[in-house]
């Protein structure tokens, strides 16, 4: 059996440290190592232990979250699970931006229903981060004035476990052609895609927003499926909308990837292009076979960037998959797409 993944637990509340380890340990995989009660006991028990994994709560006393993240990074990189109310969205966005890998939820209520969902979803991430690839962040330019009137050449993308940092990532290789429009299916409760996609509008160039029923696509806006609902492309009248339905009992993800692409090889056909990062699962698998089968642009992103390969992998085992590239070439690469497309006169 290889080596049990360990995990330092920092939280204030003593219950909440009972109740993460017992969840963590509930797995052979899973060995946690020590807890801290707050961000200064957890910084120096990480450079002490060295710890495969951290869970981390963002409001504690003495050295806050927040602060924590910032040493850390700076000091020992590791994987960060954030472990965070549904109140607190937007301090997990400013996690996210700090270089957490990925965050959790709590439940509102203890039920046993609601621990068993932790427990699933915890022991998912924690083992997933596992792999996770450090990598430097990258200064966004400023924004950028927008041409009007321009019909934009619209990009889908599908992301799930450590996409929030590979969607900017890709959004920042893209700015140079800010004319482009992005719709993003991200796996994300709903109380925190808003958050998401406010945290992805300060960056800039593009405007950032969580999708709404009837939306109509412009160049140089990025729309973010909100959480616990479908994004779909449809063409209402000669004009790109979007739809934001809900799931139905088969659904097994909302958003689904599979969802998003297959509209836009619908309405788009041959002028569509899917791009799957980074997540687990197979969601979007089924995407890139529709958009392919329409003659449009399938990418995915490598295992050598990937934090988790579980999606790009499942597209590429299809066949459907045109290009496979490292993260950081993505957005640079599409907007080379989308230069060529217009100078030979396609979207």
């Amino acid at each position: 059996m290889a080596r049990p993944l360990t995990v330092l637990v920092i939280d204030d509340s003593a219950t909440n440290r009972r109740t993460l380890t017992t969840l963590l340990e509930s797995s052979q995989e899973v060995m946690v190592l020590d807890w801290a009660q707050d961000g200064e006991e957890g910084l120096k028990k990480v450079l002490d232990l060295k710890p495969d994994v951290v869970t981390l709560d963002l409001e504690m006393p003495r050295l806050g979250g927040h602060t924590f993240l910032r040493l850390l990074m700076r000091a020992a990189p590791t994987p960060v699970i954030v472990i965070s109310s549904y109140a607190h969205s937007s301090d997990v966005g400013k996690a996210l931006e700090l270089g957490a890998f990925d965050f959790i939820a709590k439940p509102p209520q203890g039920t046993p229903a609601a621990l068993e969902h932790l427990r699933r979803e915890l022991l998912d991430k924690v083992l997933a981060a596992r792999h996770a690839k450090s990598g430097g962040r990258h200064g966004a330019p400023p924004r950028a004035s927008l041409l009007t009137g321009e019909v934009p050449q619209v990009i889908a993308v599908g992301a799930s476990t450590g996409g929030p940092p590979a969607v900017q990532r890709l959004l920042e290789g893209l700015a140079v052609e800010p004319t482009v429009s992005v719709l993003v299916g991200q796996h994300m409760p709903s109380q925190f895609t808003k958050a998401f996609a406010e945290r992805l509008d300060r960056i800039g160039p593009f405007t950032v927003t969580e999708a709404c029923e009837g939306d109509v696509v412009k160049p140089g806006h990025v729309y973010i499926a909100p959480g616990g609902r479908h994004l779909v492309l449809s063409d209402r009248t000669g004009r790109l909308e979007l739809r934001t339905p809900s799931p139905v009992p088969m659904d097994k993800y909302a958003p689904s990837v599979d969802r998003l692409f297959e509209s836009a090889a619908e309405v788009l056909g041959p002028r569509a292009v899917a791009v799957v990062l980074t997540g687990m699962g197979a969601d979007g698998a089924q995407g890139v076979r529709a958009v392919r089968r329409e003659g449009g642009e399938t990418w995915a992103e490598s295992e050598d960037t990937a934090v988790v390969y579980g999606m790009p992998k499942e597209a590429i085992a299809t066949g459907a998959v045109s290009r496979v590239l490292a993260l950081d070439a993505i957005g640079t690469e599409l907007a080379a797409l989308v230069r060529r497309r217009r100078q030979s006169g396609g979207q």
